[in-house]
């Protein structure tokens, strides 16, 4: 490698850092909107110096990421390129971690927010099949895991990691669209059936299932903060910040240990035990 390419190589990352703070502060959204699809696809083709492709790729997915955060919408605009990066989430490493955070954007802004609910369900149903998919290989990857070679633990590790996010975002999803809440449940419930290999994604497939059954709780957890259109904020949801020392609360009565009856005085130590 010459000294000229290893200068540029140093130099790229920060001209990207450059890049984004003046596109996320001057470019407009029509702009900022085209340039997701282009990141999406130049993600996975850079050049193959170790450092240089993890420094770049960080700063793409935070341009990319930023640009979902500044307009939401951009995730039901950008359907299509995203579900065609969702099926890709397996042909190698860098188009798994792009996926993933996909993920993460999908279930992050509700699929676009309220005003989408035909992309919401059709980003769902990509995260439905990803899913599935994923359940029916975990066998075969299980078995080549249990042969104990370092690539194949590195494949299992790599695809549960994709699964926390993909249940994570049908939940996430779920809570937004309450249309696809009797949807999510069957998919969770089959997450938490299978015998798949790893805990972590059985145990998140259950809390989000118990979570469910808490509606206030779970859009506390897992829906927006604050509504979109009126800037209300959603039920269930404490504003830490206006607390005083005493609050009325509707707390579920497993979380009190049973302590059933007239209303009474509690502490944080009864609800988060071991905090």
């Amino acid at each position: 490698m010459s000294d000229r390419l290893k200068q540029a190589l140093r130099m790229t990352p920060r001209l990207l850092d450059m890049y984004t703070a003046i596109a996320i502060r001057e470019v407009n959204d029509s702009l900022i909107c085209a340039l997701v699809p282009l990141l999406m696809a130049r993600y996975s083709n850079l050049f193959p110096e170790k450092l240089f492709l993890y420094e770049v790729q960080k700063r793409i997915l935070e341009l990319m990421l930023a640009g979902f955060n500044r307009s939401p919408s951009f995730i039901a605009l950008l359907k299509k390129p995203i579900v065609d990066r969702l099926g890709e989430a397996y042909d190698s490493p860098s188009k798994t971690e792009l996926a993933l955070q996909l993920c993460w954007a999908i279930g992050e802004h509700g699929g676009g927010g309220e005003a989408h609910k035909d992309a919401a369900r059709e980003l769902f149903e990509s995260l439905e099949l990803l899913l599935y998919e994923n359940l029916s290989s975990s066998r075969v990857r299980l078995r080549e895991s249990a042969l104990g070679s370092d690539s194949a633990k590195s494949r299992k590790s790599s695809q549960s990691r994709l699964l926390c996010f993909v249940v994570t975002a049908i939940a996430k999803l779920a809570t937004y669209h309450r249309e696809l809440l009797p949807r999510a449940r069957v998919s969770l419930t089959k997450v938490a059936r299978s015998r798949i290999s790893d805990a972590r994604v059985w145990k998140r497939a259950c809390d989000y299932l118990g979570l469910m059954n808490e509606p206030a709780i779970c859009l506390s957890i897992l829906g927006p903060c604050e509504s979109p259109s009126k800037g209300m904020q959603k039920l269930g949801t404490v504003n830490w910040s206006e607390g005083g020392t005493e609050m009325i609360s509707h707390l579920p009565f497993y979380l009190l240990g049973a302590q059933e009856g007239p209303p009474h005085d509690f502490s944080f130590m009864d609800v988060l035990p071991g905090s």
